[in-house]
């Protein structure tokens, strides 16, 4: 299997052992779960699938952020606790992966089970020097970490661009260097507090992951990722501080998830121009909607449009009508292989089902049961 690594940036042999751990990053459960959160679960769903038929065992890992600054804001101002808050969302998401037919993860770890761990951790960034204590928080040092950048690789001026634009906060006057990025922070009145050796407060966005990885799958990882939009100032910030910490390689294999956009903006809570897959599973068969993300690349940003679902859902009439069988199987397979081509896959099946060839074999593979 060949796969595309964003810190390499070009498509690389992907060549795990026999269990493979993976880590992706997932929701902060404050809102309806959208499609550029499936889009980005699909592809590791297929990924795993992929994998598992060439007999490997997977585990992979999807976080739950339940304390982070989003959350907390939208419980403030529907005025419920932030884990009640959480706890619905998370019933409402998992609902909605299940009927895009989501593999179990191997484990679906809150942030707020990891306090402790989280705590442990940011010791061990302290101990190895890279990080110092300022305004009643802990903060970690990028001017001590030479590799700083080797994922995203960005300038500076543009990290600085992208880290005011997603919560990372140059302008903090605590911070020696205004990348600088928070490990534990002060609690404001009205949130969430954990006694600390500096301070009652609560973790950073980044230390959670890194903490949770860690203790979920080992100090080094097969593949991480998420959406693209991660991977600054996130997945680089958590690969700085684990390696930090460990002194290991955090990750081999980066893999990160294109966006969906709607009328040209990325789908994101921020902007509301969103497309709930709860509104779209009111409608149509969750097969359709998973159909309708694998038409497109992975790897790519997209647009979203209404007349996808009704090719779609034609698809999957079409290979339901094709019935029981294993033709373009072989295909499928030599697609996933190349960096997760699906929709060539999709096309396989297409051509297959077309000449009255049954691909119920090719499609379970794609995640898809007839």
């Amino acid at each position: 299997m060949n796969l595309y690594d964003t810190a390499r940036g070009e498509v690389v042999a992907f060549e795990p052992g026999p269990l493979v751990t993976m880590y992706t990053c997932g929701i902060t459960p404050y809102d309806a779960a959208h499609l550029g959160h499936a889009a980005t679960y699909v592809t590791y769903d297929l990924l795993q699938r992929r994998l598992r038929d060439l007999g490997h065992a997977t585990r992979c890992v999807r976080n739950v952020t339940d304390v982070d600054d989003d959350i907390l804001r939208k419980a403030r101002e529907l005025g419920v606790h932030y884990l009640d808050l959480a706890a619905e969302e998370m019933a409402r998401f998992d609902a909605n992966m299940d009927a895009l037919g989501l593999l179990p993860s191997y484990s679906e770890p809150r942030a707020t089970s990891a306090i402790p761990d989280i705590l442990g951790f940011i010791g061990m960034v302290l101990e190895s020097g890279h990080a110092y204590e300022a305004g009643g928080g802990v903060y970690f040092s990028v001017g001590s970490f030479p590799r700083f950048g080797h994922l995203s690789h960005h300038s500076r001026e543009t990290m600085l661009e992208l880290a005011a634009s997603r919560g990372g906060n140059p302008d903090d006057p605590a911070k020696r260097d205004p990348l600088d990025f928070v490990l534990w922070q002060p609690s404001a009145p009205d949130e969430p507090f954990w006694d600390s050796l500096w301070g009652r407060g609560r973790p950073g966005w980044h230390i959670e992951c890194s903490a949770l990885a860690m203790r979920e799958l080992g100090p080094t990882i097969d593949l991480h990722g998420g959406g693209s939009d991660l991977i600054f100032p996130h997945h680089e910030c958590e690969a700085a501080q684990s390696e930090a910490a460990t002194g290991q390689p955090f990750v081999r294999h980066w893999m990160h998830v294109g966006m969906v956009r709607l009328d040209g903006e990325k789908m994101s809570k921020s902007l509301g121009n969103l497309v709930f897959v709860s509104d779209l599973l009111k409608e149509w068969d969750g097969a359709a909607v998973r159909l309708a993300i694998l038409g497109e690349h992975y790897r790519h940003s997209w647009e979203w449009h209404p007349e996808l679902m009704e090719r779609a859902g034609a698809r999957l009439e079409a290979w339901r009508a094709a019935g029981e069988g294993d033709a373009a199987l072989a295909d499928v397979r030599a697609a996933l292989d190349d960096d997760l081509d699906a929709p060539t896959a999709l096309a396989a099946v297409d051509a297959a089902a077309s000449a009255g060839k049954g691909v119920s074999a090719a499609a379970r593979l794609l995640g898809v049961t007839l």
